[in-house]
């Protein structure tokens, strides 16, 4: 019998979850009852302040499919999906939200792209953003374009986390274990055969959503400084355009000195051009200065997480006792 593992990331969800759980574990039955397959529950409590922690205990004392991991304080998206990729022991592991933004109702067409069609990945893709701001939107549009023109990695717009892998997938993706990860990328980079399964965009079950424009922002440059150099390249391609630029600029004050006899402008000139560099400058060390602090962090070597606790340490506890 082939298990399914699904993991499902977890920050402040406590009014999301009473909903999910009973919809995830229907969906689970009946595909047990007609393919025959076995699932367990991974939920990796990312640091959750709001009594996430304490819901997920009572889900494991009802259901012996639940699993656990609670970090020692809040890690972040893209920490909680590589522990849950680092212990799920199924046959095919799922990625989804706790927030039913992602069908359940879909693992069946995952699972027989996986199981039948030959696919190593079947992922979710939005065909409408309904229900998001249209300057959210827009920009999201605006960054997949982008990052597809510079990254070597595969980005399909409209594309969710909510996925399913085969194994040999989730072992590849398991190799590459850097700290600032960018997982959207790391899917396209690792290749496989994915199949997109178009599905209409769903508002959140209940609770609000973490990300904020700023961090998505934030995030989408993290996803290029991971997967493209292209900054770089435009920061030294601006200081060459810079050089050149001055250079024309200094013959053509010269022969107009000595030809023409007119003045050198003064402070305005001056200062513009001061302004014009030195913004400049700042840019390229900005530039710099990111790809510089990620090195920095990958050669701390730290770890991606640290767990807090897990059903197994609760159980061993209870057994002790």
């Amino acid at each position: 019998m082939s298990m399914v593992s699904i993991i499902v990331p977890c920050y402040n969800e406590k009014e999301a979850l009473p909903y999910f759980f009973p919809e995830i574990r229907k969906v689970a039955n009946i595909l047990f009852a007609t393919k025959g397959l076995s699932f367990e529950f991974l939920f990796v409590n990312d640091g959750s302040r709001d009594g996430t922690l304490e819901l997920l205990r009572e889900f494991a004392a009802e259901d012996d499919r639940v699993r656990y991991i609670s970090f020692s304080r809040n890690f972040g998206k893209e920490a909680a999906m590589y522990a849950g990729f680092q212990h799920a022991k199924g046959d095919y592991v799922v990625l989804m939200d706790a927030d039913l933004q992602h069908p359940p109702a879909m693992l069946e067409e995952m699972y027989l792209a996986v199981k039948e069609e030959g696919y190593d990945i079947a992922a979710a893709r939005r065909v409408s953003r309904k229900g998001e701001p249209p300057i959210r939107s827009f920009f999201a549009r605006c960054f997949y374009r982008l990052i597809n023109k510079i990254s070597k990695a595969e980005f399909e717009d409209g594309a969710s986390d909510f996925r399913m892998f085969s194994r040999q997938a989730v072992e590849a993706i398991l190799e590459l274990g850097e700290v600032n990860r960018f997982s959207k990328g790391i899917f396209g980079w690792v290749g496989f055969n994915t199949k997109w399964i178009p599905y209409e965009n769903v508002e959140r079950v209940a609770g609000e959503t973490n990300w904020s424009f700023w961090k998505l922002f934030l995030y989408s440059l993290d996803g290029i400084i991971a997967f493209s150099t292209a900054p770089l390249a435009i920061a030294s391609v601006v200081g060459i355009l810079f050089c050149v630029v001055a250079f024309i600029w200094m013959i053509a004050i010269i022969v107009k000195t000595l030809v023409w006899g007119d003045p050198v402008a003064g402070y305005p000139t001056l200062a513009c051009l001061l302004l014009l560099i030195g913004g400049s400058i700042q840019l390229s060390l900005g530039i710099l200065g990111q790809y510089l602090a990620k090195t920095y962090l990958e050669t701390k070597h730290r770890p991606i997480y640290i767990i807090g606790e897990t059903d197994e340490m609760q159980k061993q506890e209870r057994s002790a006792l």
